[in-house]
């Protein structure tokens, strides 16, 4: 199973998620969003995975490019404006294999790794 972290450094979560992984000694790949981002094909599976845009952005955040992606009706100009700036995404986002969580959601991984 090869699960990937992709998060930020000063992320609360993000550091959560490594501990969660790191306590159960399972192995995992961390990418700095902030530092290196998303590939495209990373991007559009993460997408399909979380089921949307929608999903993908922290509507609680504080930058003001959140406010306009809000009442944005137009999907694809939402997509393309988060890719080129991940600092809008929420993060942790969780990958293993097509599957993908965005946040802390431990409950989700111990599912995966129990096989269900």
């Amino acid at each position: 199973m090869n699960i990937q972290i992709f998060g930020r450094s000063k992320c609360f979560d993000t550091k959560k998620a490594q501990r969660w992984f790191k306590e159960r000694r399972i192995p995992f790949q961390y990418v700095d969003l902030d530092r290196y981002g998303l590939s495209g094909r990373e991007f559009d599976s993460v997408l399909a995975a979380v089921g949307g845009i929608d999903n993908l952005i922290d509507y609680d955040g504080k930058r003001e490019e959140i406010a306009l992606l809000r009442y944005m009706d137009d999907r694809r100009a939402k997509e393309d404006r988060v890719f080129d700036d991940p600092r809008l995404m929420r993060t942790p986002i969780v990958r293993s294999g097509r599957q993908a969580t965005v946040g802390y959601r431990p409950e989700v991984w111990q599912q995966w790794l129990s096989g269900a």
